[in-house]
């Protein structure tokens, strides 16, 4: 029940967090010449380096990406995209806390919706880049299909995700500082446990039967998997991995919460 007052208590907050993200936007790319043109080229150009370096110099003989020199760069997208999204909110949620102290030391300011922000924000960048993405489909060959409707389904899911790992890391920074080194090597594992680089169909995985349960254990798989279903095969998401992707995103949300009030009486003091 506790739980439940203080996410209605977060609901109140919605202009202020509308707003705490607009100012988080602007602060990002403050000073720069294009601004959130950014948004547009840095997946652009990533999508370049992409397509040159896997389509033309390594190229992948999986049976799955020959047919075109472009393909296997359309499929890394579809994952370091969203992955993008994951590893930078995880990251700045690590510091957000402290770096927002002073808001922290007022007395009425909800700090759980610091972390909401943050998760949010990078939604709306990855939003910014997903047309990229859209618009180099059919270039590189691949059709749009129906399927594509279920992407926002993957979002939601991801947002979920993301929002409970995020509360949870930002509480726990705050009283152990080594978390947000520790982290960034852990996605660097994280990244590579994930098929992001490889498809699930990939000889070695297929042959082995701890990989395949190492992988499936792994929640950020079948979101990965979800974007790959929708945007490169063609194909209807699996339901029912990410439907338990999701209810795991939502126990993970209600124990990082959890963790969060606990911890929240000493952030002050921490911070």
């Amino acid at each position: 029940m506790n739980l439940i007052r203080n996410l209605k208590g977060v609901w109140k907050y919605r202009f202020l967090i509308q707003n705490l993200v607009i100012r988080e936007l602007k602060a990002r790319y403050r000073g720069t010449v294009l601004g959130f043109l950014w948004s547009f080229f840095n997946p652009l150009l990533l999508m370049t380096v992409y397509t040159v370096v896997f389509g033309f110099i390594i190229q992948p003989r999986d049976p799955a990406f020959q047919g075109s020199p472009w393909i296997y760069a359309l499929f890394l997208f579809c994952g370091i995209l969203p992955w993008t999204w994951f590893s930078s909110t995880s990251l700045e949620s690590a510091n957000v806390l402290m770096i927002n102290g002073n808001l922290i030391k007022k007395i009425l300011f909800p700090a759980e919706i610091l972390p909401v922000v943050t998760v949010t924000s990078n939604l709306i960048n990855f939003l910014f880049a997903l047309p990229i993405l859209l618009i180099f489909i059919p270039i590189m060959g691949k059709p749009f299909t129906l399927w594509m409707l279920f992407l926002p389904v993957v979002i939601l899911v991801q947002y979920v995700f993301s929002l409970g790992f995020g509360l949870l890391i930002s509480a726990l920074t705050v009283h152990f500082r080594d978390i947000k080194d520790i982290l960034a090597n852990f996605l660097t594992f994280w990244f590579f446990a994930t098929p992001i680089i490889y498809p699930l169909s990939f000889g070695s995985i297929e042959r082995s039967h701890f990989l395949r349960i190492l992988l499936n254990l792994n929640p950020m798989t079948h979101i990965i998997r979800g974007y790959q279903s929708c945007l490169f095969y063609g194909e209807l998401i699996h339901w029912k991995k990410l439907g338990i992707t999701f209810l795991a995103g939502l126990l993970f949300f209600v124990i990082g919460y959890y963790v969060f009030d606990r911890l929240r009486d000493s952030f002050p003091e921490e911070v």
